[in-house]
């Protein structure tokens, strides 16, 4: 006899998938076009976030597949509502971020008719997700949901777009729920594992770079534990240093933007590369310049989750096809024959990062290496540090320190507004975990208004704006290109600490370093959402950085 599956709504149908995969959170800004969606949200497992933008709600979406290493799950409706999230599809893209997008679409028998905020879904979305499918018959969502979690996860993670059209939502069908589909590791096999040894035991100046996704506890271990044995120097692409424990004693640095210029050069020496995650990419090598093109730079190990092209610039001598799980694992069993030739460069290395990330004294009346030193000295291990773009991030990326069980979450591809739709994520993602959301004045603005999802939904990130009324990064540049000429990178500013009370926040501004360290207790003290504005001394752009240096250095040339 044929099992009688219960009649269910289109919607209660795609709630019911989200709950048989796992998915206990999802983001979003309501619509009319998936009303049967939300009428299903009412009384399932599933936690539905309401977010002020579908900016900011897909890019708590984003942060979530960040941190669980799941996709994110967001909701939009159709039109305005769907390209509001695109700049976090593109996020998701550049990061390899496991993320489902589901728009509500206008009725089946009103496409192509120019319909009320109807688009091309695959027009507008194809070039920034793995896939974009749109689900006509409701009896076919388990499939569609299925398939959108596989190919999210899978290979490189990346975003999905899954559209929904509202009277499929309505349609009442029985179908039987989906089992979720594997998601594969790939694998080091003995030879390749040979090949990797041999590689290593023949070098004299190796260097392993860690970047891109699928990283989980039980890889960062292993790549760790295996770097350990050899006494190999471990780097971290950009905005990756929670891959590592940074306290670890072959942790020599981050590379990308606002790195040291001695592990700059280590990159230009290196005799053998192991990329972990990631092939070395533009932001990795300074625009493609670390790296020779002629053929006689270091021969690359590469370590990828999903087969690409052959690299024209930088070829590799080997390809292991493998998550970072299933490569450490591997390497975890290799040990050296003897003492390798490295150990004291290595040593050397990890001083100099020592040195690079320690705040010199800065002579403002705030000095913000200070601040980060009394911020990283306070925070616990496991600490959730978010920020978005801008020359802000530098004094995250540079004097806090990510340890083991700690996380970062921040955009690769350079995405303002990022950080506290970031932090509302990871906070309700782990109440009992402290968050902390580094943001610039400019970088806040564009999603200030969910410090209003924060509080509604209670969570309890720490905010620390740094303002300095400008958009620093471009003014720096500005002053390096045009001296003096200062064009379109002014900002006139609200007071932030009342805005956030506004909110219902705890709000405070702090202007001098000795402010800092009691106003940081009393945040951390409040047990709810709090932003500390940080008054940025005239002309500070970044560390040991001035707009009068700036201009003294162009002046010299």
């Amino acid at each position: 006899m044929t099992q009688q599956h219960p009649a269910r709504t289109g919607g209660q149908v795609l709630i019911d998938q989200l709950a048989a995969h796992g998915t206990d959170t999802a983001y979003g800004v309501p619509g009319e076009s998936y009303l049967a969606a939300l009428d299903a949200l009412h009384d399932a497992p599933v936690r539905m976030v309401v977010c002020r933008h579908e900016g900011g709600a897909a890019y708590m979406a984003e942060a979530h597949g960040k941190l669980t290493g799941r996709p994110g799950i967001c909701f939009t409706t159709r039109g305005p509502g769907a390209t509001n999230a695109l700049v976090a599809l593109h996020t998701a893209h550049q990061d390899a971020t496991p993320l489902i997008l589901f728009i509500g679409l206008v009725p089946r028998g009103h496409t192509d008719r120019h319909s009320f905020q109807e688009l091309d879904l695959r027009g507008t979305f194809g070039a920034s997700a793995k896939l974009v499918e749109t689900i006509d018959d409701a009896a076919r969502i388990p499939e569609y949901v299925a398939r959108a979690y596989a190919v999210a996860g899978s290979g490189r993670p990346g975003p999905v777009v899954l559209g929904l059209p509202e009277d499929m939502l309505t349609d009442v069908v029985r179908v039987a729920d989906a089992t979720p589909l594997p998601v594969p590791d790939g694998g080091v096999a003995p030879a390749e594992l040979a090949r990797t040894e041999a590689l290593l035991s023949a070098a004299e100046r190796p260097l392993v770079i860690l970047g891109g996704s699928r990283w989980t506890p039980a890889a960062r271990a292993d790549v760790q534990a295996w770097a350990e044995a050899w006494s190999l120097p471990v780097a971290v692409d950009f905005r990756c240093q929670d891959l590592v424990d940074n306290e670890a004693e072959t942790y020599v640095g981050h590379l990308g933007y606002g790195r040291d210029d001695l592990l700059a050069e280590r990159v230009r020496t290196a005799d053998l590369l192991i990329a972990v995650g990631a092939a070395p990419g533009d932001v990795t090598t300074d625009g493609f310049t670390l790296l020779p093109h002629d053929g006689t730079g270091p021969r690359l190990v590469q370590v990828l989750p999903e087969a690409q092209p052959p690299g024209v610039l930088h070829p590799a001598e080997l390809t292991l096809l493998a998550s970072p799980e299933a490569f450490g694992a591997a390497v975890r069993t290799l040990r050296p024959a003897g003492p390798v030739a490295w150990a004291v460069r290595t040593k050397q290395d990890r001083a100099a990062h020592v040195a690079f990330r320690t705040p010199a004294p800065e002579p403002d009346p705030l000095d913000l290496g200070a601040v980060f030193a009394t911020l990283d000295a306070r925070l616990p291990a496991d600490t959730v540090v978010t920020f978005g773009a801008g020359n802000h991030a530098i004094w995250a990326q540079r004097f806090l320190t990510y340890r083991e069980g700690g996380r970062q979450l921040a955009p690769r591809n350079g995405s303002m507004g990022y950080g506290i739709p970031a932090a509302v994520a990871a906070s309700l993602a782990d109440p009992d975990r402290q968050v902390v959301s580094i943001a610039g004045d400019g970088c806040f603005l564009m999603n200030g208004q969910e410090l209003a999802t924060a509080v509604t939904e209670g969570a309890a990130p720490l905010v620390l704006v740094l303002n300095n009324s400008q958009y620093g990064t471009i003014r720096q540049h500005q002053e390096q290109t045009y001296p003096g000429r200062v064009s379109g990178t002014a900002l006139g500013n609200p007071d932030f600490a009342a805005y956030a009370r506004a909110f219902g926040a705890h709000g405070e501004t702090v202007t001098t370093t000795e402010e800092f360290g009691p106003a940081l207790d009393r945040a951390l003290d409040s047990g709810r959402a709090a932003l500390i504005e940080l008054k940025v001394t005239e002309g500070r752009l970044a560390p040991g950085v001035t707009v009068a240096a700036l201009r003294k250095e162009t002046a010299d040339v």
